[in-house]
């Protein structure tokens, strides 16, 4: 149970983060204003929050495995919000970081 609530929190870190800056990056970049930019920083707050849930007590550790989600996730978010069609090295290289994640976080110690 502890490694499907490990992996579930992941997943709420990655909507957080991403999602906070995307919607900073829509607020300044895209011009969509200064309250899409503001929702985008309490996520981003809101991110840092969840990972301290996570069950392994090692602030590196889970940094670093988060940051395989992260590469992971970016590209999936770009998939269903921007449209954006991965090509084979992108697949190849967040399936990399995401066998990191595993090993990192989940290996035998």
């Amino acid at each position: 149970m502890t490694v499907l609530k490990s992996i579930a929190l992941f997943g709420v870190a990655a909507l957080l983060e991403i999602g906070g800056a995307w919607l900073v990056w829509q607020g300044i970049r895209e011009h969509r204003g200064w309250l899409w930019a503001g929702a985008g920083v309490i996520a981003l707050g809101a991110y840092g929050f969840v990972a301290t849930l996570q069950p392994d007590a090692n602030f590196g550790r889970i940094l670093a495995a988060y940051g395989g989600v992260f590469v992971a996730g970016s590209l999936l978010w770009a998939m269903a919000v921007d449209g954006f069609r991965p090509d084979r090295w992108d697949i190849a290289g967040a399936s990399i970081a995401l066998i990191g994640v595993g090993v990192i976080m989940y290996g035998p110690r």
